[in-house]
């Protein structure tokens, strides 16, 4: 496997040329006062080092060996507990946490880039702090300050790690028939009783403690999940010096064997009659786990762009090397026994579909992350603006990204031939990883669901219109002769993005059941405009630094092209495939299937 090589100059190319990120730091107060150009830059480059020499290393050895599970004690492969440590002393987990707590409050556009280096360098490490800076993120946004003085300093300092318990066998995405009960006690804590599945992270030895934030139903509670309580459950109680004290009674029964992450502990977890403490209110637990669930998906999104660029690193390099064959206009490299790939029309579609939609969907992550930062931080037009586009984007970057983070992973094999199907090449390890992110976090048909059923047609399409009329006030605003070869599609496109929404609201008014048909597609169509919408900002800079001796440029502005010829028709196909309706799926009776 190649080396992974942090893509830092892609990154500042996004955030100070395309989307100008500082401009928006500067608008919003709390992040003018301790975010900058120097300190951004900084921060990625000495991400980008841990990335590459500390974290990239045990991936493979990583895999190989797995999690060791024994007696209820979970063992991490050899190197990940220093890692970890170096990685927690840095300050890394809290780089995105709450200022008052000892986080570093770095706004979603550094650390969404930060995420994606850690899930290039290892997707089974980069889970153990994002599942802690999500549980952070929730305990900051809903706890009390006394639960948040006590635990938030040691999760931003990795001392603590977190996880989110949602999942029990019987209940996945419903999770409104959940048994887990909490039952409250005379001091104000809860004993909560039941059996977790699928926990990331929820035994290991890379912490002191480790502090699970679980949905449970009080003995009272209202059937479904407007009964849904949540509460943080530490694997030691804490005293009230901060001191550790006994173990609480939580246990992990077993861990997963899995077809990926191998170095990450899937967990089945058991409390029984363990001390919680409730987080925000009684009954409604379902909304503040919702902040952790929202900020993992969009870093499971994360997660397939990270593995997908790391499958174009690897496959390219291979290429580059690797020579079997002709081009079939001739020898390119006479003085050798053959050619390498490259000179092979289909090995050149595989590598710049890759390397399209990586640099797209790295744009799309940071046009997204400028939405939550407008939310987080932002008043009046520009919060309401942004959190409409943050709920619009937080489905299509799980779901597309993770869509189009195995494609190119596969691609990436498929580039490797049959060494490609071999372990030591590295290759088959990526395919293995990121096909769970299509699943885990909500899997891909419950995000598109979530966005045309939750969002657009809830919304009669409002929210949708939003994202429409921001793309319509970039074209009005890009007028320019040269630009009309990537804003002419673009503009074709986002007419069919607005014709097709309002066709399936009619049809949906007719038959509930086209929500569920065209969803998927649905979803795949918005993916490709908005990376439609990303490439020509991206054009844009490039044409203006055409001349320029950098060939940095050149290869954006021959990518964007690549984009817009190959890539962006992909819409219509599945547009046709919307409109043809929910009939081809339910007038075959099941018992014909």
């Amino acid at each position: 496997m190649a080396e992974y090589r942090a893509p830092l100059r892609d990154m500042s190319f996004l955030l100070h040329e395309t989307f100008k990120v500082e401009q928006q730091w500067q608008s919003l107060p709390h992040l003018a006062e301790h975010v900058d150009v120097e300190t951004a830059d900084a921060i990625l480059q000495e991400c980008a080092k841990i990335a590459e020499q500390v974290i990239a290393p045990l991936s493979r050895e990583g895999d190989e060996i797995g999690v060791k599970f024994d007696n209820g004690d979970v063992t991490t492969p050899p190197g990940f507990k220093e890692a970890f440590s170096t990685f927690a002393e840095g300050g890394w987990i809290g780089l995105g946490g709450d200022l008052n707590y000892g986080g570093m409050g770095m706004p979603k556009t550094v650390t969404a880039l930060y995420e994606e280096m850690l899930c290039a360098a290892d997707m089974s490490f980069c889970l153990y702090p994002g599942l802690t800076a999500g549980a952070a993120l929730s305990i900051a946004k809903h706890a009390t300050d006394e639960l948040k003085e006590t635990y938030l300093p040691n999760m931003y300092a990795g001392v603590w790690t977190g996880t989110m318990c949602l999942t029990e066998a019987h209940s996945g995405t419903d999770l409104g028939m959940i048994r887990t009960k909490a039952v409250p006690q005379d001091d104000g804590s809860y004993a909560i009783t039941g059996n977790k599945i699928f926990i990331t992270g929820g035994e290991h030895d890379l912490a002191e403690n480790i502090i699970h934030l679980v949905l449970a139903k009080l003995p009272d509670a209202p059937a479904g999940p407007r009964g849904i309580s949540l509460f943080l459950v530490p694997k030691f109680n804490v005293n009230a010096d901060g001191s550790l004290g006994e173990r609480n009674q939580v246990s992990c029964g077993s861990t997963e064997h899995k077809m990926g992450i191998h170095a990450s502990a899937t967990c089945v977890m058991n409390f029984d009659g363990a001390k919680g403490f409730l987080v925000g209110e009684i009954n409604k637990g379902l909304a503040c786990m919702f902040t952790m669930m929202n900020f993992e998906r969009i870093g499971v999104g994360i997660q397939g762009l990270g593995a997908a660029d790391r499958s174009y690193q690897n496959a390219l390099e291979y290429a580059q090397d690797r020579i079997q064959g002709r081009s079939l206009t001739g020898a390119k490299q006479p003085e050798k026994a053959a050619d390498n790939l490259l000179v092979h029309g289909d090995v050149r579609r595989m590598l710049l579909n890759m390397k399209a939609l990586n640099e797209g969907c790295r744009a799309l992550s940071i046009y997204t992350s400028m939405q939550l930062d407008a939310d987080s931080y932002g008043e009046g037009e520009q919060k309401q603006k942004g959190n409409v586009l943050t709920a619009l984007m937080t489905p299509l970057v799980k779901a597309f990204f993770t869509d189009m983070g195995l494609d190119s992973c596969v691609a990436g094999q498929q580039v490797f031939g049959g060494h490609g199907y071999i372990r030591e090449w590295g290759q088959e390890q990526l395919v293995r990883d990121v096909r769970i992110a299509q699943i885990y976090e909500g899997t891909n048909g419950v995000q598109a669901m979530d966005l045309l059923a939750r969002k657009v047609a809830s919304s009669k399409g409002e929210m949708m219109k939003v994202f429409i009329e921001d793309v319509q006030s970039y074209l009005a605003a890009t007028t320019s002769a040269e630009m009309q070869e990537f804003t002419a599609p673009l503009a074709e496109a986002v007419k069919d993005l607005a014709a097709v929404t309002q066709d399936v609201l009619v049809a949906a008014s007719q038959n509930p059941e086209e929500l569920g048909t065209a969803a998927n597609d649905y979803l795949h169509v918005f993916g490709y405009v908005a990376l439609g919408y990303m490439w020509a900002k991206m054009a844009e800079v490039a044409l203006a630094n055409q001349d320029s001796s950098d060939d940095f440029y050149k290869s954006k502005l021959q990518t964007a092209r690549y984009y817009f010829a190959k890539l962006l028709p992909r819409r219509l196909s599945l547009m046709a495939a919307i409109r043809a309706g929910a009939a081809p799926l339910f007038d075959i009776d099941e018992s014909l299937f």
